[in-house]
């Protein structure tokens, strides 16, 4: 009995549901498709792809290496569903449920509609916390800790040869320049948490925040998440061991960092369950009441000068800048980055989020569009930050190192006018010249989008609110523990956005 494993974003053969209850039923043609139309959304782009081709290289001598090999086919998903079942006749398609935008979400149903018609049993396996057909948010953590919890499905000793050809790998999506990119495949995932357990994550609680050394400390594991290099479950098993490991040790931060690093992961689940129970979320703001709050049609010079990191405040440049460039941020910066856009530049969070989503090598959608709307205020349930530039470039940044690494326009500038160039007798040199003037007036404009925030919030329907915790918030204990099996009912009031900090991976 053959089946069909649809490799999607679980790209490994270690702790994979989906291949071993594939290899349980018999011999297996692992497949993955590329899909041009994919390649081609305004929230992907060629640093991911460039990731994906290395991770699928990775895998493909896994697969070698148990006897098999990857079937790598080129096209629309139905179309080559078809085609590989002309060639091989298969009954049974199996894979890991996904929960990605909303294109994804489509091509799954056609493909769904397309084995009804055929014949084929597709069974679909969860290979994380998140939980397909949620009824109700009550004891969801308990459910995502048990499956945390169980032993790591075991690799194939073996698997049969397949005699399926490959198309080749294309060149897809515009050029995409990314020197610093985070390369693709397990070989990678895995060093960066051997690394992050014994080494670097000693001080991630304390630098996490810094876009310097949270490049170092943060376990930078998250593309390899997006994409299935590495499984949830083995990172926090991993994580759970280094814990053992260090209990009752001293006082040396790795108790306090790993604790920190699991309820990350945990965070990341519950963000991504947000757009399992709701894929509008991507389109659409999660409190409906909120529509219309900013104009859909952004202003184009300032959307531009965001994305570029030309918009004369130091930090947030530099941040937009160092994105370009390595194709990823702290989760802080990103808080930030999203938050000046939001309510300083006052734009549209489908605008920004399409942006963000190309440059971040980690693009995950569902934790993505649920931090894109959390950050710009329009879950109405989380209590908005509307962070400064400035004194986080002071606070993050306080010698100045970041900011001087990607604006080097500022050389010229003393160190205690960094942040504020304008503030500096020599600014006429620099600013309009080398260095834009600010588009904007910190204070001010941080004033103007708080009067019509909260002008706007109080506007809001109650039932709706309601709605949305019910639905989507988290329940917590009496001590503020993130556990999620509290009913709404009993809660005082909506929750926080306390999960700022929560997804630095």
């Amino acid at each position: 009995m053959t089946s069909v494993l649809w490799y999607k974003r679980d790209l490994r053969i270690h702790d994979h549901p989906a291949l071993a209850h594939a290899a349980e039923r018999g011999d297996v043609v692992p497949l993955y498709i590329i899909e041009p139309d994919y390649w081609a959304l305004s929230d992907t782009s060629g640093r991911q792809y460039a990731f994906l081709c290395e991770s699928l290289a990775s895998l493909r001598d896994a697969l070698r290496a148990l006897g098999s090999d990857l079937v790598i086919r080129v096209g629309d998903a139905v179309d080559v569903m078809q085609k590989l079942h002309d060639e091989i006749a298969f009954a049974h398609l199996v894979s890991h449920e996904e929960t990605g935008n909303g294109w994804t979400y489509v091509r799954d149903r056609c493909v769904a509609e397309w084995a009804r018609a055929n014949g084929v049993d597709w069974t679909e396996l969860p290979q994380s916390g998140v939980v397909r057909r949620l009824d109700t948010r009550d004891r969801w953590a308990a459910r995502r800790n048990r499956f945390l919890a169980q032993p790591q499905t075991d690799v194939p000793r073996a698997l049969r040869p397949v005699s399926s050809a490959s198309d080749p790998i294309p060149d897809l999506c515009v050029p995409d320049p990314c020197p610093d990119r985070q390369s693709g495949g397990r070989e990678h995932g895995l060093s960066l948490l051997g690394g992050f357990l014994t080494e670097r994550g000693q001080t991630y609680r304390k630098d996490m925040s810094s876009p310097l050394e949270g490049a170092i400390a943060c376990s930078r594991l998250s593309p390899h998440l997006a994409y299935g290099t590495v499984s949830v479950r083995e990172v926090s098993q991993g994580c759970a061991a280094r814990q053992r490991e260090v209990r009752g040790g001293p006082r040396d931060g790795w108790a306090g960092s790993l604790k920190s690093f699991q309820s990350r992961l945990a965070w990341r689940d519950h963000f991504m369950q947000k757009l399992e129970d709701e894929p509008e979320l991507e389109h659409r703001c999660l409190h409906r009441a909120y529509e219309g709050m900013r104009p859909l049609e952004p202003d184009s010079a300032r959307l531009a000068a965001w994305e570029k990191g030309e918009t004369g405040l130091p930090f947030l440049d530099a941040c937009m800048r160092s994105l370009q460039a390595t194709g990823w941020l702290n989760f802080r910066m990103r808080a930030m980055v999203t938050a000046v856009a939001s309510y300083h530049l006052w734009l549209d969070w489908r605008s920004t989020g399409q942006h963000l989503a190309r440059m971040f090598t980690d693009y995950e959608a569902g934790i993505h569009w649920s931090q894109m709307q959390m950050q710009s205020g329009t879950t109405g349930i989380n209590t908005p930050r509307i962070y400064n530039p400035i004194k986080q470039g002071l606070d993050q940044d306080p010698t100045g190192a970041f900011t001087r690494r990607w604006v080097p326009e500022l050389a010229a500038v003393p160190d205690e006018h960094l942040q504020t160039p304008w503030t500096w007798d020599g600014a006429r040199r620099v600013l309009g010249k080398t260095y834009p003037e600010p588009i904007i007036d910190v204070a001010e404009a941080a004033r103007t989008a708080r009067t019509r925030y909260f002008a706007h919030r109080r506007t809001v329907d109650r039932d709706e609110t309601q709605r949305v915790i019910r639905k989507h918030a988290s329940r917590k204990d009496s001590a503020g523990h993130f556990v999620n099996d509290r009913s709404p009912r009993k809660q005082r009031r909506a929750p926080t956005s306390d999960a700022q900090l929560t997804l630095d991976l």
